[in-house]
């Protein structure tokens, strides 16, 4: 009986340590937390939301990203600052609001106009250790710097200083053996050019206009070119070559097919010389040898024989070697209007109304006649073209009142240049920086090489002298460019012989503000002459009172010029 209630106390206490002390298994240990990702809530830049390309940002912006986790501050190196060239830029990062919100904040002020990629990358965790899933990413461009870069003067001291400057290209930057004009800044300093030689010679004539030169050294200087291109010269039936060698006057070849004659060239040129003629109309024997040389340049000029065999039309280039293989027809509607007037009016060489007609004209298909902008265009391709196709001829050819059988070209001018400026403004392409005190599009060079830019060939860049030198025909938007190109953006752009030649404020799609250090002549040309057109009419009156453009005129038809 003392065995059994002794195995019945053993049997009890085992069972009540069994079930009393559990087993191993059975412990209760703490959770462990799973890692929650982060997810972006929102991304500020000086308040404003960021959620696409913002622009105008000021070059000290504060980026806020919010997060809807802690995040380890252990993994703020994913944060990453680059500019448009991929340069890391150096800035702080730093957690607030229970570290949900990254500030990044540039050691240092951003430069102007540039554009900015902020990234945070995955390598990102929150507190917990989960991974961004998917990459932040924002782009930003700061402000364009508004600061005047020049002291304010009057509107006239403006175009004063604008044309003087330019003046250098033709003055200082001239050819020392010619005196011609130098094809450009950037280009062999042995090419001159003819036609840009033409706009250089009016050029010279606003000097001493104005005062900036004597006109006794204009005179100094018209004789060495004007006896350059009598005697030296190489000519093909009394017409020069687009290039030159500035030193022997040997030609120098534009293109494979073009390494003689180019009639419009020439065209330009002696619409330049007529005015030299015009304006040094003195009895003096150094005057009457310029006449008379520039006469015997003019009278020579085999105008008819470009019209190949007697067709209807006048062709651009002749060589020796190439004979007509360019086989360019001169037709409009373009910068060549000079051209055919001249040819009509030529003592030796004319050419009959047939030609202007059916050539240039092309039998009046070169009428537009429709509308852009609310502006009506008469001639030539939709949206106008490029702007020199209303500078070059007019830089003596003046417009006002000027009508024939197929347009007015007041109006034709001065709606061409409307169309182009309101293009601009609407800026239908998206470039950044167009506005109505940024626009013209014309021929120029541009980021990587040159091209005729319009409407029909936008590419984001602007040539200053194609706003500057339509002030003839839109005056206040002329005069708006040129003070934002002078005073906002003169540190860039105005340089030892006036503007350069074209300039890109577009950040996005062209991937950086471009500003060229180059200069062409037939861009720094018409800026001095058509202020002065603007100014005082000098270089339209001078052309048009030669006896041989008021003929030309007459005789394909021409109207309302005096």
């Amino acid at each position: 009986m003392q065995i059994k209630n002794k195995i019945a106390a053993f049997v009890f206490v085992s069972l009540w340590f069994i079930f009393s002390c559990g087993s191993k298994d059975d412990t209760i240990t703490p959770p462990v937390e799973t890692p929650h990702k982060p997810a972006l809530k929102s991304i500020i830049l000086n308040g404003a939301a960021f959620n696409t390309a913002l622009l105008n940002v000021p070059v000290t912006p504060q980026i806020k990203v919010s997060f809807t986790q802690p995040i380890k501050s252990s993994t703020l190196n994913a944060v990453i600052l680059t500019d448009h060239n991929g340069t890391n830029i150096a800035h702080a990062a730093s957690l607030s609001n229970g570290d949900s919100v990254i500030t990044i904040q540039p050691a240092a002020s951003l430069s102007y106009l540039t554009k900015y990629n902020l990234t945070v990358g995955t390598t990102l965790q929150s507190a917990s250790g989960g991974n961004l899933q998917t990459a932040v990413t924002g782009t930003f461009v700061t402000q364009i710097d508004s600061s005047r870069k020049f002291p304010a003067i009057s509107n006239e001291a403006l175009l004063d200083t604008v044309q003087k400057r330019t003046l250098k290209y033709f003055w200082d930057f001239a050819h020392p053996v010619s005196g011609l004009a130098r094809e450009g800044s950037k280009h062999s300093s042995n090419i001159v050019t003819s036609g840009g030689s033409g706009f250089g010679i009016m050029a010279l004539l606003v000097a001493t206009h104005r005062g900036f030169k004597t006109k006794a050294e204009v005179l100094d200087r018209l004789q060495t070119i004007v006896s350059f291109l009598k005697d030296k010269a190489q000519t093909f039936h009394g017409v020069y070559p687009h290039w030159l060698d500035g030193a022997s006057g040997a030609v120098i070849p534009f293109s494979a097919n073009d390494n003689g004659a180019d009639l419009v060239e020439t065209s330009f040129l002696i619409q330049g010389l007529l005015c030299a003629r015009q304006y040094f109309n003195g009895a003096a024997a150094d005057e009457v040898k310029l006449q008379n040389d520039i006469n015997t340049i003019i009278d020579r000029v085999e105008w008819s024989w470009f019209r190949q065999n007697d067709q209807e039309v006048l062709y651009w280039h002749w060589s020796p070697d190439k004979a007509w293989t360019a086989n360019l027809k001169i037709q409009g509607w373009n910068e060549c209007l000079i051209t055919y007037v001249l040819a009509a009016a030529s003592k030796n060489y004319s050419i009959p109304k047939t030609v202007y007609d059916m050539g240039w004209a092309r039998n009046g298909a070169m009428k537009n006649g429709k509308t852009f902008y609310n502006y009506t265009l008469p001639l030539g391709q939709d949206y106008g073209g490029p702007l020199f196709f209303s500078h070059y001829s007019f830089l003596g050819i003046n417009p006002n009142g000027l009508s024939d059988a197929y347009a007015n070209y007041e109006t034709q001018t001065r709606n061409h240049t409307l169309i182009n400026y309101n293009f601009c403004k609407a800026n239908p392409n998206g470039y950044f920086g167009y506005s109505d005190s940024v626009w013209g599009l014309t021929a120029s060079n541009i980021k990587g090489g040159y091209t005729a830019s319009s409407p029909a060939n936008d590419r984001g860049f602007i040539a200053p002298t194609a706003a500057i030198s339509s002030i003839p025909y839109t005056p206040n938007e002329s005069m708006a460019a040129l003070q934002f190109y002078y005073y906002v953006l003169g540190d860039k752009l105005f340089k030892d012989y006036g503007f350069v030649d074209a300039f890109s404020l577009d950040v996005i799609k062209n991937n950086g503000a471009w500003f060229d250090d180059a200069f062409l002549a037939i861009d720094q040309g018409p800026v001095i002459v058509m202020i002065e057109n603007h100014r005082s009419q000098l270089l339209w009156n001078l052309l048009m009172s030669c006896d041989e453009i008021q003929k030309g005129l007459k005789k394909l038809g021409f109207e309302g010029f005096q």
